[in-house]
């Protein structure tokens, strides 16, 4: 059976169809984009089969195996015809071992053009965090506090033409203690990665990319170690400041639609850092239908947690931009004219 390795599946990338064999529970876990789920086993009967081979022997864990896969091949075989079409295939396990060379093996039978992942997921991975830590790209972050529509003005640069990397989109959070509110679940730390990793491989390296500056956590999701040392602490940096009152009405539009009570709950989460004089007058405020009140009390705690962030991690390739009470649009555009200037052209070498 051929096998190709993970830079030369990118390569064909598209012009391939890769079918992953594993368990619907480790494919949920993380996999990689675009994958389709035909597992060999399912999750109960990868199991059964895994406590055979270790308290019996590998022998009767592979008749086990054979008992359970033996009535699926033909289905097996129609599903993979039905998912490649026109284009060869590639199968993959989780180290490239018996379950993707034995359904190699049995397409491969069916007259299929099929070659397996060389190390499986695991090599993928691999792949994924060494890439993530040495990015080639030309990155600049936006910072600004809490309320500063930073998402919305790097969608407005994207719509000017420039590449952007959405943190909060692919973590499916807004990064605060409100930040899951109207939102769906998170993936999991792995497929964030994973999906991470996608994004910047469709991106020019020799175009600058925006992204937004968060801390190491979004949600319940973590920026890989690597990526948050060797890029995200090192690259340029441009922190807008907007003015309060812009912040707060910003805060409102994103978050005072939803339930009086999803707001005390998210003011639970940081009533500790928040202080209990500070938190009382957020859930009073929120009790009399003062909902701009409480989002000025919440920039009490987030400000100063930036400024505690700021101070800690303060570096020499930051510049400052003030951008006054104006227009998504035109902010954006304020911060492109700012970042072509002379002396950001200077930061960019560093």
């Amino acid at each position: 059976m051929m096998q190709i390795d993970t830079e030369e599946y990118f390569a064909r990338k598209g012009k391939v169809v890769l079918l992953d064999v594993r368990t619907p529970a480790e494919y949920q876990k993380g996999h990689i984009p675009g994958a389709i789920n035909m597992p060999l086993f399912s999750d109960e009967e990868r199991v059964i089969v895994g406590t055979t081979y270790k308290q019996k022997s590998p022998e009767k864990a592979l008749l086990v195996g054979l008992e359970m896969v033996g009535p699926k091949m033909r289905t097996m075989v129609e599903d993979a015809k039905r998912y490649a079409g026109d284009k060869p295939l590639v199968v993959h396990c989780w180290r490239g071992g018996k379950r993707s060379g034995s359904v190699g093996w049995l397409l491969s039978m069916a007259g299929m053009d099929v070659q397996t992942l060389k190390g499986g997921y695991k090599a993928y991975r691999q792949y994924v965090h060494q890439s993530l830590g040495n990015l080639p790209h030309q990155l600049i972050k936006l910072s600004g506090h809490t309320g500063s529509r930073k998402t919305e003005i790097l969608s407005a640069l994207q719509d000017l033409g420039e590449q952007i990397v959405d943190l909060e989109g692919l973590a499916n959070h807004k990064g605060s203690a409100f930040g899951a509110m109207g939102l769906g679940p998170q993936p999991t730390t792995e497929q964030f990665e994973n999906d991470l990793w996608e994004v910047f491989r469709g991106l020019n390296p020799d175009k600058h990319t925006w992204i937004e500056g968060e801390s190491k956590s979004i949600g319940s999701v973590y920026l890989p170690d690597n990526f948050w040392h060797n890029i995200m602490c090192k690259i340029p940096e441009i922190e807008i400041n907007v003015p309060r009152e812009i912040r707060i009405k910003h805060l409102m539009k994103t978050y005072g639609q939803f339930p009086i009570e999803d707001l005390k709950n998210s003011f639970n989460k940081i009533q500790k850092r928040l202080g209990g004089q500070h938190h009382k007058k957020a859930i009073e405020a929120l009790d009399n239908g003062n909902i701009v009140e409480a989002a000025g009390i919440s920039l009490v705690y987030y400000d100063k947690a930036y400024a505690y962030s700021r101070e800690k991690h303060a570096r020499s390739n930051m510049r400052f931009l003030d951008v006054p009470d104006e227009g998504i649009e035109e902010a954006a555009k304020r911060i492109l004219k700012f970042e072509k200037s002379q002396e950001l052209n200077s930061l960019r070498a560093l």
